[in-house]
């Protein structure tokens, strides 16, 4: 499926999209072509249109606060599909880094991605107390950069629109 970026009226980065729905907006006269894939275009039984690679609204769209929501799947993507202690990339499941039986909260902070087997061998310790190491420390990816790493992006022309200040 082809990604496409959603840019706000104010140029600032907004969501991902597939290109189907960018074509859609644009159809609709909601939002207008930024920057388009010169290898591809859309075709109709009459016309050729352009395939778009970046995409800006017409109207703003307020959102009060931009984070990325907690779920199962985002700190995969985070974690890039792979066990945290060991690198295994198959029979994924999650981990407290801090147990919840002993206080530890599902925050980005305490959660990592691990497979069933290294899960089991932690139980109810602490990565130190397991004498297993996390590759990565857990922490809580913004906006901005969760869209450039963890959503299937492929194009250069996002890179002027996802700079992290």
């Amino acid at each position: 499926m082809r990604r496409v970026l959603v840019l706000n009226q104010d140029y600032s980065p907004l969501t991902v999209t597939s290109a189907e729905r960018a074509f859609l907006l644009m159809y609709l006269e909601k939002a207008e072509l930024v920057h388009e894939d010169a290898k591809r275009s859309i075709r109709t039984v009459n016309q050729n249109y352009p395939m778009p690679s970046v995409i800006r609204l017409q109207k703003y769209v307020y959102i009060p606060f931009k984070s990325v929501m907690l779920s199962r799947q985002n700190v995969f993507k985070r974690d890039q599909f792979e066990c945290q202690y060991c690198g295994v990339t198959k029979d994924l499941t999650l981990d407290h880094v801090m147990p919840k039986s002993r206080g530890g909260q599902s925050h980005w902070t305490n959660l990592v991605t691990a497979c069933k087997k290294c899960n089991s061998v932690k139980g109810n310790l602490t990565p130190e107390e397991a004498d297993m190491e996390l590759k990565v420390k857990p922490y809580k990816p913004s906006y901005v950069v969760f869209i450039k790493n963890f959503s299937g992006f492929t194009s250069d022309e996002w890179l002027q629109y996802l700079r992290v200040n």
